[in-house]
């Protein structure tokens, strides 16, 4: 995809309410288009709907967690770019997982714009 990053679109999955609103606005802040979710499922109608370029989900989630969200995305859509935010990183490291094997891990807690430095590395190498 050529383009600046304005024409970047994030699906976010996060069923912490205040976690959500934070990276949401971080995120729209450094340019990036993004359409949020409190859970798994919800995320996964909208993207079978519309394309997008990164999803970037939590992985303990109601409804779907996130390592099924990301095993169905990249079903719908194999170009697709994965990142996981989670505090849980060894169940998305797990090889028995069904988590998409490159996707991207990013422990939490972590900086802001340490999560905009791996979007931004993600979406580059896209």
């Amino acid at each position: 995809m050529i383009g600046s990053e304005l024409s970047r679109r994030i699906l976010l999955a996060e069923d912490d309410n205040d976690m959500r609103r934070f990276l949401v606005r971080a995120l729209e802040q450094a340019g990036y288009q993004v359409a949020s979710f409190d859970n798994g499922l919800s995320a996964y109608n909208r993207l079978r709907e519309e394309p997008f370029e990164l999803l970037l989900t939590d992985i303990v989630m109601p409804e779907m967690d996130g390592i099924e969200l990301a095993r169905r995305a990249t079903e719908l859509d194999p170009e697709i770019k994965v990142m996981f935010i989670t505090g849980f990183a060894a169940v998305a490291l797990n090889p028995d997982s069904d988590a998409p094997k490159d996707a991207k891990i990013l422990s939490k807690p972590f900086h802001l714009k340490d999560l905009v430095n791996e979007v931004q590395k993600l979406l580059i190498a896209a």
